[in-house]
């Protein structure tokens, strides 16, 4: 269970640095799209930051997390000028490429090749058998 403090510095560290990906630092993607931040985990003396990137596309995903890692050093310290008036410390970046979004189109995929029959209809005559719910009126009835 994250406090509340890591709580608010994961927030503020997935905006800003979707903001340095996006604005500050586009040349490490060639001209591509920056990756998506599904989720960032800070640890509780907020000193490593867990930073889940959804790069989902393209399939050089395995290229372009390294070119990050590569360069975590340069996005921290752009990650520090933005945010050195809110944080005392900004923490190590960790990246981690996040293929929850891959996993949920596979499953997706699966469910929908699987062949399930419909249900069998029920017979007219069996809802006549029932007897019909009485009312309560009290909690001992």
């Amino acid at each position: 269970m994250e406090s509340k403090r890591q709580q608010k510095m994961a927030s503020l560290l997935q905006q800003e640095l979707a903001a340095v990906l996006q604005r500050d630092l586009p040349h490490l993607f060639g001209g591509g799209l920056a990756p998506g931040i599904s989720l960032v985990r800070v640890t509780p003396d907020l000193g490593q930051a867990r930073v889940y990137l959804s790069l989902l596309l393209g399939t050089d995903a395995n290229d372009r997390l390294e070119t990050i890692r590569e360069n975590a050093k340069a996005i921290r310290q752009a990650l520090a000028k933005r945010i050195r008036q809110t944080a005392r410390v900004v923490p190590e970046l960790i990246f981690f490429h996040d293929d929850s979004a891959a996993y949920a189109a596979h499953m997706d995929q699966v469910l929908g090749t699987l062949d399930i029959p419909p249900a069998p209809q029920a017979d007219a005559g069996d809802g006549e058998n029932l007897p019909t719910p009485r009312p309560r009126l009290f909690k001992g009835e």
